[in-house]
């Protein structure tokens, strides 16, 4: 099976070529880490101890780690642990937060590239964050003997129908695994239905909510506040996790409420680094004073007279940027990408807003539309709507914000029932970390 998935692979790659060229040459992706991914020459572990090997695709995925990494450390403090992401902001990411973790790109799936991978890293164990069957790599792992787990598991319904068409090769990669750890009761009974023993899937709730901070005094959230030149009388509409026509939808819904609202500030973060300057430049191009967040790091100051629309243009600050909103709008969800991460607005108690398109999210936006704990917008008139409703009407909004918190706090505890499970994993129990050790 190796050598025919090989030469799947070979021919997607071959005919993708022309976009990734494309890609690479106009917006600079794919640059790097080809060696690591297409060879599988991640770096050489030196150490015999045990070892945990965490795959998380991106950004999202790497963030719901620091929980369990945290927690896993305490627990199990001789092992030692890599971190393999897919996308060159998850590898930042990850480098940022996990200092002592080793940190590499995953490889591509072809068993040239998992042999070598699996050879230098030499896991005691693999999990895979919320879902990656790259069958290559797991059926390695299954013949060297090393148990493959996957955490915080989710099976969207269109990934659903994707599988179903590859059923057997799913069914035979699910069977393989150690532990299937879930979501929510929906999610166990699809990875069931596409051939997982029903045993299996764990019910253990969503990381997600666990690394939500709530207290918006928190230092970083401080820092920004400064950083921005925030007074505590100016009301914060942020857009997050932007995609394009979304920052413009943003900027419009400012425009046309600032002289009603004078104390309203705009904070724009686009979703993806590559658009920092594109975004910037939109801001410019209207007309409108801009400061960035490197602008503040770089130590330049913002014009006394002005009230700039603001850009966060870093890695890793937008959970804590989330703890300045009175009214949130998280992108990604009125354009077709599916929806963006809206619990950590949730968590500060914001007003939260996102667009009709949030199937990658669809339990939470069940969860949070229940409880009346967020509102959906299905256009940039209605965005710009809902946020001057918001400002008009503080008390009602303050209110949906603090059921949206409430719903956050009742949901935490994935990641002590997420890590009483990979603590027993063979080879990594307490008892055998520490024989290790010693």
């Amino acid at each position: 099976m190796s050598w025919f998935l090989n030469i799947v692979y070979f021919a997607v790659l071959v005919a993708a070529s022309p976009l990734l060229c494309w890609r690479i040459i106009v917006h600079g992706k794919y640059r790097t880490g080809w060696r690591e991914k297409l060879l599988g020459r991640v770096p050489r572990r030196a150490g015999d101890g045990p070892c945990l090997w965490f795959h998380a695709v991106s950004v999202g995925e790497v963030l719901q780690l620091e929980p369990v990494l945290k927690e896993l450390r305490t627990r199990l403090p001789a092992a030692e642990f890599v971190i393999s992401t897919t996308t060159p902001t998850g590898r930042s990411v990850a480098e940022a937060k996990f200092s002592g973790a080793r940190v590499c790109y995953f490889p591509l799936d072809f068993s040239w590239a998992v042999r070598e991978a699996v050879s230098r890293i030499r896991p005691s164990a693999i999990v895979l964050v919320e879902l990656e069957l790259w069958p290559n790599f797991i059926l390695y792992a299954r013949r060297r003997g090393i148990p493959v787990s996957l955490i915080n598991g989710r099976l969207s319904e269109r990934s659903l129908r994707g599988y179903r068409r590859l059923r057997p090769l799913v069914a035979h990669l699910l069977q393989g695994l150690h532990a299937i750890a879930v979501q929510n009761s929906t999610y166990a009974e699809r990875f069931a239905e596409l051939g997982a023993p029903r045993e299996l899937p764990c019910v253990t709730g969503s990381i997600k909510f666990d690394r939500v901070m709530i207290d918006r005094r928190n230092p970083k959230t401080a820092e920004l506040r400064t950083a921005f030149g925030i007074a505590p009388s100016d009301r914060v509409f942020i857009a997050g996790s932007t995609q394009e026509t979304e920052e413009s939808a943003a900027i419009d819904a400012y425009l046309a409420l600032r002289d009603r609202f004078p104390v309203l500030r705009l904070i724009v973060v686009p979703r993806h680094k590559e658009r920092f300057d594109e975004v910037a430049q939109l801001v410019e191009t209207r007309g409108l004073p801009l400061y960035r967040r490197t602008d503040s790091l770089c130590g330049r100051r913002q014009a006394d007279s002005s009230r700039p629309i603001l850009l966060l243009d870093t890695l890793g600050e937008l959970a804590a940027c989330w703890g300045l909103a009175d009214v949130a709008f998280v992108g990604g969800s009125l354009t077709n990408r599916g929806g963006q991460n809206m619990i950590e607005p949730a968590g500060y108690g914001a007003a939260l807003l996102f667009g009709p398109n949030t199937q990658n999210f669809r339990d939470v936006v069940e969860l949070l539309l229940s409880e009346g704990a967020a509102r959906v917008v299905q256009n940039g008139e209605e965005l710009t709507a809902a946020v001057g409703d918001c400002l008009a009407h503080p008390e009602r909004a303050r209110e949906q914000g603090a059921r949206a918190q409430r719903l956050v706090l009742a949901q935490q505890g994935a990641t002590l029932r997420t890590v009483d499970i990979l603590a027993a994993l063979p080879g990594l129990s307490p008892a055998a970390t520490q024989s290790t050790a010693a």
